[in-house]
């Protein structure tokens, strides 16, 4: 089985998010998909299926290294160049990709040799509630006062659903995971948690036992700029930058914007650039 190996949020190999890409997956079941995911060791791989004879509709399911995933930003992006990759032309293309979550369009444009730039339209965003909780700073070993003065902890989902917790610039730096959190999300209705610098555009995210911290959460993307416009620190279809990985040594960059009023937020939008690192093949698949 053939597969593509590129860098997601990052036009230069080597940094950004890496990904496994599976253009030929029909005939893949799901345990097949985790057990390849888990053999590759990338953050995630994407398992593509094609739906129609002009080939710009995929299904798509997603795996990390513990299970799958209903929606995934970084996997559909890097996807969406490979499928142009194999494809071929420098034209702009645009690729729906049916997740379990939903189905999303990317627009993809080629920027030179295994290079390509890309918009994911992520839909409208769903505004979960903003609980109270007094213990929230020590989740990520940080102070009361590192977090945000005047933005509160929000949920919010374009598929996952993400507590966004605001902190003051430099609170990052020192954050970290040492307790698996999955309980307490789970008591609020979140599934994962986002540290956002929303003055310095900045975020970091771990998974839940804060074992692996991710470079860049394109999923998590989508919700901050939900939130940034519903607290009106984005304007209606502005483009911001926000950057992710710096202290796990793969600094990304992703464009984010919304779409819509702070209370009718119609769309949300992540971009950035991916490189395509190499391309491989498995010499056998697991039973």
């Amino acid at each position: 089985m053939h597969y593509f190996h590129v860098d997601v949020f990052s036009g230069t190999p080597f940094s950004g998010n890496s990904l496994a890409v599976f253009p030929g997956a029909a005939g893949l079941n799901g345990s097949q998909m985790q057990r390849i995911t888990e053999e590759m060791r990338h953050f995630e791989s994407i398992f593509l299926d094609q739906k129609n004879e002009a080939g710009d509709a995929w299904r798509a399911r997603v795996f990390d290294l513990s299970e799958e995933l209903d929606f995934a930003g970084h996997p559909v992006i890097g996807a969406a160049s490979v499928l142009h990759a194999m494809a071929g032309g420098d034209t702009s293309r645009t690729w729906s990709l049916e997740l379990k979550a939903r189905t999303v369009e990317v627009v993809r444009e080629r920027r030179g040799h295994g290079r390509y730039a890309s918009v994911l339209d992520q839909g409208p965003p769903q505004f979960l509630g903003r609980p109270v909780l007094n213990d929230l700073s020590s989740w990520f070993c940080l102070d009361e006062e590192d977090l945000h003065a005047e933005l509160p902890p929000e949920i919010v989902s374009t598929g996952l659903h993400y507590l966004i917790v605001p902190v003051r610039t430099g609170a990052l730096k020192r954050a970290r995971i040492t307790s698996d959190i999955t309980g307490p999300l789970g008591q609020v209705g979140a599934q994962f948690a986002y540290l956002l610098d929303a003055d310095a555009l900045e975020g970091r995210h771990w998974n839940n036992d804060g074992v692996v911290e991710d470079v860049a959460t394109g999923s998590a993307a989508g919700c901050v700029a939900a939130y940034l416009r519903r607290h009106e620190r984005l304007g209606d279809g502005d483009q911001q930058v926000l950057r992710q990985g710096q202290f796990c040594g793969r600094p990304s960059e992703m464009t984010i914007s919304a779409h819509g009023g702070p209370q009718a937020i119609t769309s949300v939008r992540v971009g950035g650039e991916v490189a395509v690192v190499a391309q491989g093949r498995l010499e056998g698949l697991p039973q």
